[in-house]
Formats: structure tokens, sequence, C-alpha cells
């Protein structure tokens, strides 16, 4: 018989859609009706999920996306990460007298970067319009959307700050006082600046093209950059250090940045081609990951059994550790990556792994590269900024780790019956991360957290530098062709997360639900890439459905484990095609993603 799921896995011939939210699933499938293919489809899913959950990402924020023409069959990456503000420096936070990025407010704004992500998508792959796809975000920031019970619970954690600091952020989101779980909830400032960038390229006349072109102005170097520009110099806002800062990004940055199209990194598995960013993100992790399960059989092991999640976790902490000495933004550091993938490396870095739990960071060696990493600074910033100063600012650092551990970031995955494919992971411009920019309706993001302010690192700050950032889909190739669309929000557990559902579906023949539903798990060993950046050696965060017994057996190998609820941990959504057959999946945790296909 079937393994019972929490719903069933999406079975159909013209298009699937699955995210982390209802509303934008639907608003997803919405735009298949009516003709417009996988790449229109996305486009409004993510901007629905801008205005659904703003918790979780909003239009300052940041978008990676792996996409395949169904006609060409080609995999690109369209990188939506923005850059650090041409005045980061690292002497300009130092004399400030910081040892760390701070992980809210206008200094860790870069470039937001979503919106020309997806507007490349559209001019260059999509066939409808910006209003079109625009329209049901439209509707919902304006007409009103039901809020998840999270979003009241960030609101209600943040509300201090809003009211004593964050003004412009109250004046949307407590103008009512908090807002409850299941009322409905309008962002109108949000919803005037969608409809000025429809008039903006409407306006342009002209092709489809030429209009998207003259939204991107509007956006790059017309009323929103000029917004951000004047907020960041003029208003001095409390972040995490427990002081007030203005930021740094300007007209400028956003005027001389756009969204770039790369080809993935990728890495050959039994039959399967998985393709990631490239190293400004922490993609190649899974690669590595891979690289390294491929040094053992794991048709020995069962999924739920001890010995599994111990391999899985300690050759996760093998390819975490290489992220932290050698992964940064390709443009301005040489990352090793054919070394980190060969097969004689992580052979090597295999025979590292024991019955034991390991308690240590272990970089590889490469000649010729460093592989510096960080000293965690201990200063009087970094050990007040929880609890001293405004007790504001200890809910805001609470607020945003706590989301961010549960997912502070969105998915979305579809495929359309003529074989296109799309994987992205929204993220960034959270309303617990910096002030709403009055005007515009919407936060800016906070990315900047990610930089070291250490010279010596791949991932140092540096003016014109895309942030290592967390964001992560994924997209699979089985036998040469497209087949899976897959990922997750969850910050550093997204290269875990997502990569157990691809080991249960390819090695144990779970479909893609029961793969998503089965009790998860992942390991907090490394350095955190959100402010404060901590570590916990040896620890393993597991769902509490796992076997008691499986958990036992895990903490007399060494390991530190922290059992949480039952349904807390991954957020992962699928879509696949097989054959003529679409297939699409969804999350059932936090009772929010969704689905659905014909």
């Amino acid at each position: 018989m079937p393994q019972f799921t929490t719903r069933p896995e999406i079975l159909g011939t013209f298009g699937v859609v699955a995210s982390t939210h209802w509303l934008a699933t639907s608003a997803g499938m919405r735009i298949l009706e009516i003709g417009g293919n996988a790449f229109d489809a996305a486009v409004a899913a993510g901007f629905t999920l801008q205005v659904v959950e703003p918790h979780l990402n909003g239009p300052g924020g940041e978008v990676p996306i792996i996409i395949s023409s169904g006609q060409s069959g080609q995999v690109q990456v369209i990188c939506g990460q923005g850059v650090a503000p041409q005045a980061a420096t690292i002497p300009y936070f130092k004399d400030l007298g910081l040892t760390l990025v701070p992980g809210t407010g206008l200094l860790p704004a870069v470039v937001p970067g979503a919106f020309d992500a997806w507007m490349i998508l559209l001019r260059d792959h999509g066939t409808l319009d910006l209003e079109t796809v625009l329209e049901p975000a439209l509707g919902y920031a304006e007409s009103g959307y039901p809020l998840v019970p999270a979003i009241s619970s960030v609101i209600e954690q943040m509300s201090d700050l809003f009211t004593t600091d964050w003004s412009s952020s109250a004046e949307i989101y407590l103008a009512n006082g908090i807002p409850a779980p299941g009322s409905l909830f309008r962002n109108r400032e949000l919803a005037a600046t969608y409809r000025r960038l429809v008039s903006d390229s409407k306006n342009a006349g002209g092709s489809r093209e030429h209009q998207i072109e003259a939204a991107r102005e509007s956006w790059y170097r017309g009323f929103i950059a000029e917004a951000i520009d004047l907020f960041c110099r003029e208003t001095a806002v409390l972040d995490t250090s427990g002081r007030r800062h203005t930021g740094l990004l300007r007209g400028d940055d956003l005027a001389t940045w756009h969204a770039t199209v790369e080809d993935p990194v990728t890495y050959d598995y039994h039959n399967h081609t998985l393709c990631k960013t490239g190293p400004w993100g922490q993609g190649p992790v899974a690669l590595q990951h891979l690289a390294l399960l491929n040094q053992f059989d794991l048709s020995e092991y069962h999924p739920d059994d001890p010995d599994f999640i111990h391999l899985v976790v300690e050759t996760a902490k093998l390819a975490f550790a290489d992220r932290e000495a050698f992964y940064g933004d390709p443009d301005f550091v040489a990352v090793p990556l054919d070394h980190l993938l060969s097969p004689e490396y992580n052979a090597g870095r295999a025979q590292l792994v024991n019955s034991e739990a390991s308690l240590s960071l272990r970089p590889g060696h490469i000649p010729g590269y460093s592989g510096t990493i960080a000293e965690l600074p201990v200063g009087p910033d970094e050990s007040a900024s929880a609890g001293e100063g405004e007790p504001t600012v200890a809910s805001a650092v609470d607020a945003l780790t706590r989301g961010e551990r549960h997912g502070d970031t969105c998915h979305l995955d579809v495929i359309d019956r003529w074989g296109n494919m799309v994987s992205a992971t929204p993220s960034g411009g959270w309303l617990s991360s910096s002030p709403v920019i009055p005007g515009l309706g919407f936060p800016l993001t906070t990315r900047g957290q990610m930089f070291w302010l250490d010279e010596n690192t791949a991932a140092s700050l540096a003016p014109g530098k895309r942030p290592r950032t967390t964001l992560t889909p994924s997209l699979a190739l089985r036998d040469g062709e497209p087949y899976l669309a897959f990922g997750t929000p969850g910050g550093d557990q997204q290269d875990q997360w997502s990569l157990h559902v691809f080991l249960k579906h390819l090695h144990y023949g779970m479909n893609l639900q029961e793969a998503i539903d089965t009790p998860d798990f992942h390991t907090t060993h490394f350095r955190s890439s959100f402010y404060p950046r901590a570590s916990n050696p040896g620890q393993v965060i597991v769902e509490g459905r796992l076997d008691p017994q499986t958990v036992e057996a895990l903490r007399q190998r060494g390991h530190q484990i922290e059992v949480e609820a039952d349904w807390s941990l991954g957020r992962c959504s699928a879509a696949a095609r097989d054959g003529g057959l679409l297939r699409a999946a969804a999350n059932p945790r936090q009772m929010q993603g969704y689905a659905v296909g014909r």
C-alpha cells in the first residue's frame, strides 16, 4: 500500500505550481490557466509572495532563480542578489566601533535585487505584460489578504520597536493595533507602488519588452531609487548594535546594478545532475554534500535509521566547513569549485567520517588558497545587542533569529505543459529586518549581515560585492533531461532540508509528498550566516516524530540532540516532469504551503 501522506502528490499534464503559500500557488496557476507559461506564472507567484508573506520576503529583497527551457533544455541561473553599496567598506564599519555588520536596520542594506530578476525572467522568457502578472499581488495588497498566524506573531514581537523607533512600519502594521491571525490585512502603500510601476510601464508604450524596461527604469533609476536614497541618507534607525545609524545605500548603487544570467554549477550523482547557484550563495554546498555521500553506499541505510542521519550530518559538517573557508562572490575571490567537487578531494574528506560525532569545524586544505575562517568577535556591540540598550532591540534580534530558523524565506516551483521549469527562493526585506520606506510600503533587505568585517576571508565585505547568501533553489536533470525543481526556506538549513528530500526520493523510492512529509533534521554545527553568527558544535535538531530509539542512538554517538515539535522542520516544495506526467508537492508544516495542478 502507498504510504500515508498529509495531502496527495499532485499529478497532472497541463501544469503544476507549488509554493510556501496557497495564495501564491493559486496566483501562479491562474496565470497558467489564462495561457501564460511557467515563467509568467513564477513572476506572478513571486510578487504575490511579497504581499502575503511580508515576514518572509518583500519587494526590497532578493531572489535567485533557476530555470530550464522546455524548448532548448538549457538551464540558467538568474542572480537577483544585490551588491554592497559603494560606501560600505570594512574601515567604515570599524570606525563605527562595529565588529559585525548589524542584523537589522539600514546599515546592512544591499541593492534590492528581486524586482530586476523577476523582470529579466518576464522579459526574456515570459509572454505576458507586467500588469497581468502583477494583478494578483496588487489586488491582495489593495483589497486585503488573510494573515497567517506567523505574521501576526512577528508584528506583535516587533510592535515595541515599531512604536518607539520604526514609525513608518507602525503606520502600516499597527494602524489598527496588532492585527489578529486570520484577519484581512491591506498594504495600500505597497499597492500604490505596484500601481505606479504598472502605470509607468503602460505609459512607455511600445512592445511588451519595452514596457518591462520602463518598469526597471522606474525601480532602479526612478521614484523607487529616489525614495530609498532619501530614506537611507536622512533617517537614523535603531539596529542590533543598540544604536541608531543611517544607511549607506544610494541611488547610484541601484542605477549601476542589474541582475545577471549565469550558468549553474552542477554535479552528476546516480544518473541525476543537480544544478545550483554559484558560490555567491551556498548552493555548491549541496553539490559537495553529494560528492561526499557518493563515497558511501546509501542503499545500505534506511532514511529513519541513526546510521543514515549520522552519515548525512557528518558529511554536511564537512561541506559547510568548506563554505566557511572558501565561498564568496567569484567576481571578487577565486573559489576552487573544481577541486572542491573532485572525486579525489572528496574521497579524502570522506575518510574523516567515523562512528562518532565531530565537534570541530574542519575545512579542507587546498594549495594556493588560504581557507581563512573569520574569528567570531567578542565586543561590547555584540554582547549588548540582545539584552542591553533599547529593550526593543532584543525583540528585533529574537524575532529575526527565530523566524530565520523556521524559514525566513519563501520558495516556489512551476512546470508548464511545454516543459518549462522554474525553481526560485525569494527572501529578504522582511518586516522585521528594517523600517518600511515611507511612500513605498516595504522595507529593505539586510543581507549585508552575511559579510565578515575581516579582510582575509572569502566572504569579507567590499563595495559592489555580493554577500554569500543562504538562498539556494535546486533543479535536477535525470538522464540529461530536466526533471525536478525543488527547494525550501530555512536559511542555513536550506541545503540540508531540500537535499534530504532529494535523497529520499532518489534512493528510497518515495514520491515527492512522501519525501517532504517524513520527519526531518538538520545540524547547526557551523557558523550561522545571520547576525550574531553563532554556532553550536555538534548540535543536531530533530522533529519529535523521529523514533526515540534513533534519537538516543544519535546521542550515544556524541550528537548534541535538540528535539523540537513534531511538525517543525523543513518547508520544502517540489515539482517534477516525468515523461508526459507532471507532479507537485508542498510542505504541510505551518499549514500554508500548497501545491496545485491539473
